[in-house]
This record gives C-alpha cells, sequence and structure tokens, in this order.
C-alpha cells in the first residue's frame, strides 16, 4: 500500500514535468540523441545561419540576384510522409508513456518521456522550417518583385533609348536616300555630260567631214573647168564680185561659197536616224539599196541645183546624169560618187544636228558683217593681224550651227580694210 501510495502522490509530478517539457525543450535532454542525417528538421541550423546572413544585408541594395541561399528542402510527398510518420510516432510514444505508469515504471517513464519530448522537438523543427521557408520565399519574391521593377524600369529606359535610336536611324536613312537621290542626279547629270561631250565631239567631227567633202568636190569641179576652158576668173566673179584675195589661190574659196549655198539652200533640220546611211561605205550603194530613201530625194535635188546643164555639157559632152537624176536614178561615174559623198555629209549633219537638239539652228554670216571670234572663223587660217586692221566677212564657205549651247563657228572668207 505505501508503494501504492508513494506511485500516486508521485504521479501529478511526473505529469506536471511531462506537461513543462511539451512547452519547453529541456537542455540535454537530447544529449545522447542523434538524429539521422537525411532528417529535413536538420535543416533548421542551415536557416538559421543563412537568416543571421540575411540580417546583415538586410540594409544593401536589392538587386536581382537572391541574396541568401534557398534551402533545397521541398514539401513533397516524401516530407509529409516523414511529418504524418512522426504525429503518429509520437501519439504512439505518448501512450508508451501513459502505459509506463500503470504499473508505474520509472525507467519506462523517462524513456518513454525522452522519446516524446523528442518527436515534439521534431514537430517543432517541422514547423520552424516550413515558417522559414515561407519567410524566405516571400523574401524571394520580394526580391524578385524588386528585380522586376528595376528590370522594367530598365526596359523602360531602353525602349526610350531604342525609340530614339529608331528615329536617329530614320532620319539617317531618310538622308541616305537622299543622298542616294542626289548621286543620282548627279551620275544621270554626269551621264548627260558625257553624252554631250561625246555628241559635241561627234557633231564636230560631222561638221569637219562636210566642210572637208565641199572642198574635194570643189576640186574636181574646177579641174572640169579647167579642162573644158572655162573663164575661171568671170566665174569667181559671178560667184562674189569685187572681193580682194589676199592671193590668187584664195579664189578656189568663191567655189565651195557656190556650193555651199547651193547644198544648204532651203535645208530645214529633221531628226533623223543616220546609222543605216552610215553604216556604207560607197553613198552610191545606199542610194541603190534605198532608191526612194528621203536621203535619195535630197541627193537628187541638189545635184540639179549645184550642177548646171550647161557645166554637165561642157564636163561631159551630154545631159545623161541629170537625165538619170531626173527619173530618180543615181549614175555611176567618178564625180557623181563624190558629190553622192559631199551629199552625205550635209544630209547626216544637218539630221545629227536635229537628233541633238530639236532647236538647232543654222546661221549663216552675211557680206560685210565685222569678224567676230565667237561665231567664224578665217577659212585660211591666219592668226596674225596688224591692229590698224579691221576684218571684214566676204563670204562663207561653211554655215554655222548652233546646238544647245555650243557654237560651231561658221567658215568666212576675211577682208582686210584699214580704218
Amino acid at each position: 500500500m505505501e508503494n501504492a501510495v508513494v506511485k500516486t502522490s508521485n504521479l501529478p509530478d511526473i505529469i506536471f514535468k511531462f506537461a513543462k517539457v511539451c512547452k519547453f525543450r529541456s537542455i540535454g535532454v537530447f544529449s545522447d540523441q542523434k538524429p539521422s542525417p537525411n532528417d529535413p528538421c536538420n535543416e533548421e541550423e542551415e536557416v538559421f545561419e543563412d537568416d543571421n546572413k540575411a540580417k546583415e544585408t538586410e540594409n544593401r541594395d536589392i538587386t536581382c540576384k537572391p541574396s541568401r541561399k534557398i534551402p533545397s528542402f521541398r514539401w513533397n510527398d516524401a516530407e509529409l510522409s516523414k511529418l504524418f510518420h512522426t504525429v503518429s510516432a509520437l501519439k504512439l510514444a505518448y501512450l508508451e508513456f501513459q502505459q509506463a505508469h500503470f504499473p508505474y515504471n520509472p525507467d519506462k517513464i523517462i524513456e518513454a518521456d525522452n522519446l516524446v519530448v523528442y518527436h515534439l522537438e521534431t514537430l517543432r523543427r517541422f514547423k520552424r522550417l516550413y515558417l522559414k521557408t515561407k519567410q524566405l520565399q516571400a523574401k524571394t519574391e520580394l526580391d524578385a518583385a524588386s528585380c522586376l521593377y528595376r528590370l522594367r524600369d530598365e526596359v523602360e529606359v531602353n525602349e526610350k533609348h531604342l525609340w530614339e535610336l529608331k528615329t536617329q536611324m530614320k532620319a539617317k536613312e531618310s538622308e541616305i536616300h537622299s543622298l542616294k537621290e542626289k548621286l543620282n542626279c548627279l551620275v544621270a547629270e554626269n551621264k548627260k555630260l558625257e553624252d554631250k561631250i561625246v555628241n559635241v565631239s561627234s557633231f564636230e567631227f560631222v561638221f569637219r567631214s562636210a566642210s572637208k567633202s565641199i572642198h574635194d568636190f570643189a576640186k574636181p569641179l574646177i579641174t572640169l573647168m579647167k579642162a573644158t576652158d572655162w573663164n575661171l576668173e568671170k566665174a569667181v566673179e559671178s560667184i562674189v564680185g569685187n572681193v580682194t584675195y589676199a592671193k590668187n589661190s584664195d579664189k578656189k574659196y568663191a567655189f565651195e561659197s557656190y556650193i555651199v549655198r547651193r547644198m544648204f539652200h532651203g535645208m530645214k533640220l529633221n531628226p533623223s536616224d543616220v546609222t543605216e546611211l552610215m553604216s556604207f561605205d560607197d553613198p552610191l550603194d545606199v542610194l541603190t539599196a534605198f532608191p526612194d530613201s528621203a536621203f535619195a530625194r535630197f541627193c537628187g535635188q541638189k545635184y540639179l541645183l549645184v550642177v548646171h546643164p550647161l557645166m554637165e555639157a561642157s564636163f561631159f559632152g551630154n545631159l545623161d546624169m541629170r537625165g538619170l537624176v531626173l527619173l530618180g536614178k543615181h549614175p555611176r561615174t567618178m564625180f557623181y560618187q563624190i558629190f553622192a559623198k559631199m551629199a552625205k555629209w550635209v544630209w547626216v549633219l544637218g539630221s545629227f544636228a536635229a537628233s541633238l537638239d530639236l532647236e538647232a539652228k543654222i546661221f549663216v554670216v552675211r557680206r560685210g558683217t565685222r569678224f567676230s571670234g565667237v561665231y567664224m572663223e578665217s577659212v585660211v587660217g591666219g592668226d596674225a593681224r596688224e591692229e590698224e586692221e579691221e576684218l571684214r566677212v566676204e563670204f562663207i564657205t561653211m554655215p554655222g550651227f548652233k546646238v544647245g549651247d555650243s557654237v560651231f563657228k561658221s567658215h568666212a572668207y576675211l577682208s582686210q580694210t584699214k580704218r
């Protein structure tokens, strides 16, 4: 009975002690406990250490990188199973603790008490770890939100900078486009200038060729007149009278003046394709190939105008060539061939001038006009003139042309008159 009383009298103390242990952790109670290294509750110490480090860096600037190591603990099915297992073990330990009092067994009570406290401590650690994990997650979310706000600000700044760059790029593209247009205009203008230079050079070549062809036709004409006893002095005087020639040989230019007046009389500048005409070396070939062409009609008309019937009759003893020309045919003689060559260059000259400039003009210098180096050049080619002498035009051997801004000077025979 005494033992029973003793047991009964110690039971409240034991219960009080158990309740106290449930509320507070006893120092040294778990000194001999060795929890499993895989126990998730052991991570609590790492969390505490990380929490201390976090407190040291709380006042630092928030960056996009977390300021502490996030624990690797995760509430998965395995951890929940451990939690339920611990709760079940706590219930079983508490049941053993109760059974140790009936019958009263101090050793079992202490053993069961230690086991209950151990399981309670394990649950406490689960709870603290859960709360700390939530706290760290909240802190991480806060850091992420701060980082997000910072990134949004940076994105806004970068977008503004990007918009400025796009605006600058559009301005540069517009400038590049404008420069390209200017470049294209310059290239086009250069091309026009190149074409103009080429055309001017080509026209000058045709102009010189036409002048030479007139000179070349005048030679056989004068030769035939000499051979048939024509009075050249009277012929020259009938063409241009009262001219003081520097040399007797200069009278040949009077015949060239006669031919020029006849060849360019009533001539209209009309654009025409002369490519086919220039492809033939012998103008008689093109006249034969294209007897009804504009050039063929031009050649026939000018022959009848330049070569008088009396001249042809005296030269050849008949008018056979004239008769063929009147029929629209072109005789294959040396004389007519030289004439046809001259006619070709005169025709090409007029067509080429109109092709280059629809406003092209032929200008003729009248007799007695004062010499101008802008529009005339001496057919003789002399440059030295005495200051007291004034140069006047007697007649021309080649009309001048104005094509665009270019002037091709008229060839004139000049007289020297003292002031």
